[in-house]
């Protein structure tokens, strides 16, 4: 071996073993990673894996396997802890977290920033992480809590609140006096001013610092959840007068320097319950045979200019959160239902991109300029499904103008979409609830929504509105912000294409460089088929989430090479910023001065609103289960059809119809001893061989509901109509006994950071999107728009 060589593969030892830093592995092993299996590879290794042990860059085990010695700098990571005592350390996304024994979390809180030693390195053979200890809290998660205030005088304490959050579910907040005396029953905010340590580990105290209301009026809850995410929801004054100051009409010197396209036949299509209408769309046939497509959004960054309080507040919030009975929007009303909504037979200021689009789907030219427009009608997405899905007279003769685009419009949308799914664009079909409340907040029914011809159409449009302007300052090599979604880390899509294979489901292709073409493939091979709703759970859960950035990388759930979000600037702060660089670049050309002013604002902005949205999308989350756990309370008893949507160790997560979903705990399930079976995803009854995993039909009761912690509890019907497997899940002696103990005390192993919520995070579509939901899409952010509730 030359000398070259011999460097090379120390290098590449050395690289593989820091890369799985706390990990050990054997000769064999490393030689297996580094494809280098053959008899004569095996000396060179052997013999530099020694010289690396006298240089000291690699210790050799108790177990004779090797682990590269790193210089032990401070570890620090988010702690994510369980409420059997125990907790989990994320501290590098490539490498495996890190578990705290009960003994060793220093009583921190879940979301604590923490550092920690290493106690014991992982065993990936054997299924286990590395270990810690956590010996510093650096950061406390929780600097104030929200819940129902109990007065009773506990030695110095006026009383007790009761926490909402479900991972503070097992401690006590006994409040003291240094703050507000609220009235028993009352929901209230209060800062922590101790935590637990070893003579109270489960008590937090603090000072009570607002009073939201009574628990028992209407709104309060979900207006408790919107405090406990941190959402702003009320503007400072400055940002109220800035906003009453704006004028209700377009003002004649506002229309300067922009294109009139007021007698454009532009139209809105929305939900009905919209009243943020920030887009509106027209669309012609040329005579050449293409197609003219005009998307045309409201101007915001007209009248929220930076640095004033509006832009100040508008960033603050990031995003308006969409909730069941109600919008915190990030703009004043006067401006989101107002002067930027584009309200029918009234002249706004916008922001056009207006394309021609040939048979292919593809854009061959675009225009992107300022300009003033007039909505010709203000459209629902039931109307124009009406007329082109239901063809319903009555409907059509009542829009006979407008009824020819409409026709257009589909025929249009037809074409971009068989070109997005030609480039393999991921398309997820999962049912979406609404939330029907009485005048009290009361949920009385949960719907399917639908969606029709009208949403995916308008769903196109400002798909082909956001590439084009993403693909045209990106060629004009500017600083700008995207919308990235990046590929799946190749071991998660290793796991998946491993698990479909037990399947018998096929992925065709290079695992190593996945293409979305490939994904979309597995989706349309089982399409109609019983495991369909498992391999989009399982695929979910190998993809990245979507965020903003200052790159483009490109959009991997979309295949788009460029994205970025334009279309919703009434809602969403990236899109504001997007047209302030359009404006910017117009009006100060695209120098060096001119691109200077942008580069160092745009990693803030992307991070900031990345994780405002993200924020958005819990608070979301969290008022949907509460308000499905509400409604289920009326519901107990009762049996239901349901699917199988995940499967854990200790138990079955379901879903019924209406998308409520519950658990089905492991101590329920009496017919038999179940064993986890983590290569196939299933729970196998050890006597009756019977079998359950994601996809699978049951029928369920309802046993219990707590809509505080948001949990739904069921149990099987009949579960000796399950199938029966060959499956044999492995066992030994040892195990077995383990097992026994851990069920019996309710811990499972090492369960990762289980409960209802994060449940729904790993098998919501979110998990693609983390991008807000609204009506331009079905949950899905690889098509980012999102729906308004």
């Amino acid at each position: 071996m030359t000398i070259n060589n011999k460097t090379k593969l120390k290098d590449n030892i050395l690289d593989f073993l820091t890369k799985n830093a706390g990990i050990s592995y054997s000769a064999e092993r490393i030689a297996h990673a580094l494809d280098m299996d053959n008899a004569e590879q095996f000396t060179p290794i052997v013999q530099t894996l020694a010289q690396l042990e006298r240089d000291k860059k690699v210790r050799v085990t108790d177990k004779g396997e090797f682990e590269a010695v790193i210089k032990q700098e401070p570890i620090t990571g988010t702690f994510h802890g369980n409420d059997k005592g125990f907790g989990f350390v994320e501290y590098d996304p490539d490498l495996p977290d890190m578990f705290i024994n009960p003994d060793h979390t220093l009583h921190a809180l879940n979301g604590d920033q923490v550092e920690v030693k290493a106690l014991k390195a992982g065993d990936p053979a054997a299924g286990q992480g590395p270990e810690a200890m956590v010996t510093k809290i650096l950061e406390h998660n929780y600097e104030r809590v929200v819940g129902e205030f109990k007065q009773e005088t506990v030695g110095n304490y006026i009383g007790e609140i009761l926490l909402k959050d479900k991972k503070l579910s097992q401690f006590r907040f006994f409040v003291t006096d240094k703050g507000l005396k609220p009235m028993d029953g009352e929901v209230v905010t209060a800062t922590v001013e101790t935590y637990p340590d070893d003579e109270s580990p489960q008590v937090l105290t603090g000072a009570v610092t607002e009073v939201i209301g009574n628990k028992d009026e209407p709104g309060i809850d979900i207006l408790s959840v919107i405090y406990a995410h941190d959402v702003p929801h009320e503007f400072p004054k400055e940002a109220m007068e800035q906003a009453n100051k704006i004028p209700l009409h377009v003002l004649p010197e506002e229309k300067k320097g922009r294109k009139d396209i007021t007698n454009q036949p532009l139209v809105t299509i929305d939900a009905i319950e919209s009243k943020d209408l920030d887009d509106a769309v027209v669309a012609w046939k040329l005579d050449n045979g293409n197609y003219h497509l005009g998307v045309h959004i409201a101007d915001v960054s007209h009248y929220v200019q930076p640095g004033t309080p509006l832009d100040k507040e508008a960033f603050n919030r990031g995003t308006s959160v969409y909730l069941t009975d109600r919008v915190v929007p990030m703009l004043p009303k006067r401006l989101s239902n107002g002067i930027c909504s584009l309200n029918p037979g009234e002249e706004r200021l916008s922001m056009s991109c207006e394309m021609e689009i040939n048979d292919q789907g593809k854009i061959v030219k675009h225009r992107i300029f300022p300009s003033v427009m007039k909505s010709h009608a203000r459209m629902t997405y039931k109307a124009v499904n009406r007329i082109l899905e239901a063809h319903d007279q009555k409907t059509i003769n009542r829009y006979k103008d407008l009824v020819p685009m409409f026709e257009t419009m589909a025929e249009l949308h037809k074409i971009l979409l068989k070109n997005r799914k030609r480039r393999g664009a991921i398309d997820f079909e999962a049912p979406e609830a609404k939330i029907i409340v009485d005048d009290k907040g009361h949920p009385i029914d949960i719907q399917l929504r639908e969606r029709g011809l009208a949403e995916r159409m308008i769903e196109s449009f400002m798909l082909a509105a956001n590439e084009t302007v993403a693909h045209h300052y990106f060629d004009e090599h500017v600083p700008f912000l995207y919308r990235i979604h990046e590929a799946p880390d190749k071991d998660r899509i290793k796991s998946f294409v491993d698990f479909l294979s037990v399947f018998g489901i096929n992925v065709h292709g290079d695992v190593n460089n996945v293409k979305p073409k490939m994904l979309q493939n597995v989706l349309k091979d089982v399409a109609g088929k019983p495991e369909e709703q498992m391999v989009q759970v399982t695929m979910l859960r190998s993809m990245q989430q979507a965020k903003y950035s200052d790159e483009e990388l490109g959009h991997f759930g979309l295949g788009a090479k460029y994205y970025t979000h334009f279309t919703s600037p009434i809602r969403r702060y990236p899109d504001d910023t997007v047209h302030r660089l359009i404006k910017w670049y117009a009006q100060h050309g695209k120098g060096e001065k001119a691109k200077a002013a942008w580069r160092d604002k745009l990693p803030e902005i992307a991070e900031h609103t990345s994780v405002t949205e993200r924020r958005g999308i819990d608070t979301e989350r969290d008022v949907d289960s509460m308000k499905k756990a509400e409604y289920m309370e009326d519901h107990v008893g009762e049996t239901f059809d349901a699917v199988v949507s995940s499967v854990m160790k200790f138990g079955l997560f379901v879903q019924l119809e209406n998308t409520v979903e519950g658990l089905i705990h492991i101590s329920v399930m009496t017919d038999d001893y179940y064993e986890y079976s983590e290569k196939h995803m299933a729970l196998i009854g050890r006597k009756t061989h019977r079998i359950f995993q994601i996809g699978q039909p049951v029928k369920v009761k309802l046993l219990r509901v707590d809509k505080d912690l948001r949990e739904i509890d069921f149990e099987l019907v009949n579960p000796q109509d399950a199938p029966k497997t060959k499956i044999r899940v492995p066992h030994e002696h040892d195990n077995r006994r383990r097992g026994n103990r851990n069920r019996r005390r309710g811990n499972h192993g090492h369960v990762k950071r289980h409960d209802h919520n994060q449940h729904n995070g790993h098998v919501n579509n979110r998990q693609i999107n983390r991008g807000q939901t609204r009506h331009h899409n079905n949950s899905r952010d690889h098509h980012s728009q999102g729906r308004r509730h």
